[in-house]
């Protein structure tokens, strides 16, 4: 059973969004505050966290960070500030989708279903592969270089993974930032070149002999790879 990480200091949306979410078969934990939430989340190591952004003790954003810092754990924003800049904060911060309220609980439930799915997406593989020196760990997603660990933006770190399951296959950007941002995200569609630009640079002493992030242009992305895997 997936469990899920439901941070709402009000009552009444805690108790209804737990109702819907235990319809579908999730094991909720629930918190009102960020210290709480923290707490849970290091004991529980849930699936995914909806998370509200105005929370006693400990903003969200804050919360948003201490799990970005430890985890690739997916999270839901939900909040009642609808800006556009707000949305794009949560984003940059490594959030994977954005509820604005007031919602209706089976949105949420469909949101926190894509995401799961885009999720299980990225797990599907359960085991290390290597393209040359590069080694990527699926299940605890991590990459190395030569035997030396990486650090990447959480949702770089998405995007790498996704293009490596599925080497030598070229996407649009619409197609990864469905993928990877959801097809509500309402940025610009150069976050995915960004994006790629920051993984280039981090993996730039992987020999072009081994492999690249080849752009097609007018087309899209490609893990484009050279040796055998």
């Amino acid at each position: 059973m997936k469990q899920i990480l439901l941070v709402e200091d009000e009552i009444v949306i805690s108790r209804v969004l737990k109702a819907y979410l235990q319809k579908e078969e999730y094991q909720v934990w629930q918190a009102d505050d960020g210290v709480d939430a923290i707490r849970i989340f290091d004991e529980q190591k849930p699936d995914l966290v909806l998370l509200d952004v105005m929370l006693p003790e400990m903003s969200g954003w804050d919360v948003l960070q201490y799990i970005r810092e430890k985890s690739s754990c997916p999270v839901i924003m939900l909040t009642a500030l609808g800006q556009t800049d707000q949305k794009l904060k949560g984003f940059n911060q490594g959030a994977d989708d954005y509820i604005t309220k007031p919602f209706v609980a089976e949105e949420v439930v469909a949101r926190v279903n894509a995401v799961m799915r885009r999720s299980v997406i990225l797990d599907k593989d359960q085991e290390t592969r290597l393209f040359g020196n590069l080694k990527i760990n699926f299940k605890s997603h991590s990459v190395t270089l030569h035997g030396i660990d990486l650090q990447f933006h959480p949702k770089d770190l998405s995007l790498l993974l996704f293009l490596a399951q599925n080497p030598n296959r070229t996407y649009s950007r619409e197609q990864l930032i469905e993928h990877l941002w959801g097809m509500d995200y309402e940025g610009s569609d150069r976050a995915v070149d960004l994006a790629i630009k920051r993984i280039r640079k981090t993996l730039q002493n992987w020999p072009a002999s081994e492999g690249e992030i080849k752009t097609l242009r007018g087309v899209g992305y490609q893990f484009s790879v050279f040796t055998k895997q």
